[in-house]
């Protein structure tokens, strides 16, 4: 308790909230105790800020408290020139010390499956989500962290009324993006290339599959191929036709040549 005394203050403009003290009662009541702290005026002590030894706290402070006793005491407030001071130790982390985004040093006391609990000196353990924990997926916080170990996390949330402090081991950790030397590119949509082609086989595929006629052109080349094999058909049949008209003409005209 000692190793945080402080001592030789003699001036209350010297004095700083937690500062711990060495001081002597020198009047008792049932609002409290008048005690000297070595500074122009006396501090007060409130019956409230009373704790025994097992830290209970005081009922009837005659009872606990003599004149000319010595304490330890520590400084609760400092306002126009009227001192206060507790038998309490403070809390390393008082409630309104606390801010979203502030670094708090801690040591795990307790795990459960959905995260881990650090003591951080304030009055209630700060919880560290296991989604906090570290980038990544974590199945359980006891791959992370064990009991005793010391960690460094941020306070990302806090409520007073509910005595509730969360905190964040990820926030402290770079991420990716951060890493010296490492370059993240943003994913662009790109055409799906078949498996085992180069980029210029693919390019010649690609050119390929537009060169291939559409079923539309099919049907219209189709339709154009029937309509000239028709028009060969019947300019066959008409030399044919022609053709054999010719020789019956012939045979006619030898025929009526003989007769003659």
């Amino acid at each position: 308790m000692d190793s945080d005394l402080v001592t030789g203050i003699s001036s209350a403009k010297d004095l700083e909230r937690k500062m711990h003290l060495k001081g002597k009662v020198i009047k008792t009541n049932k609002a409290g105790a008048i005690v000297d702290i070595g500074i122009e005026k006396p501090a007060l002590l409130h019956v409230s800020q009373i704790v025994l030894d097992d830290n209970a706290q005081a009922l009837r402070v005659e009872e606990f408290l003599k004149e000319g006793q010595e304490i330890d005491v520590y400084i609760r407030s400092v306002k126009d020139d009227r001192v206060e001071v507790s038998m309490k130790t403070p809390l390393a982390l008082e409630w309104r010390e606390i801010n979203k985004g502030m670094v708090v040093n801690g040591t795990v006391t307790a795990l459960e499956r959905f995260g881990a609990f650090v003591e951080i000196g304030a009055e209630r353990p700060g919880l560290v989500h296991i989604s906090e924990l570290t980038h990544g997926f974590v199945r359980d916080a006891s791959e992370i962290v064990k009991v005793g170990d010391e960690v460094e996390a941020k306070v990302i949330d806090f409520n007073r009324r509910k005595k509730e402090i969360k905190l964040s081991m990820k926030a402290m950790q770079p991420g990716l993006d951060e890493i010296e030397g490492v370059t993240i590119t943003p994913a662009r949509p790109n055409r799906k290339k078949k498996k085992g082609k180069t980029a210029e086989q693919a390019k010649e595929s690609e050119t390929a599959e537009a060169a291939e006629p559409t079923v539309m052109e099919i049907a219209l080349r189709e339709a154009m191929e029937k309509t000239e094999g028709e028009e060969t058909q019947s300019n066959q049949r008409t030399k044919k036709e022609k053709s054999i008209s010719d020789v019956q003409e012939d045979i006619l005209s030898r025929t009526l040549n003989q007769r003659s």
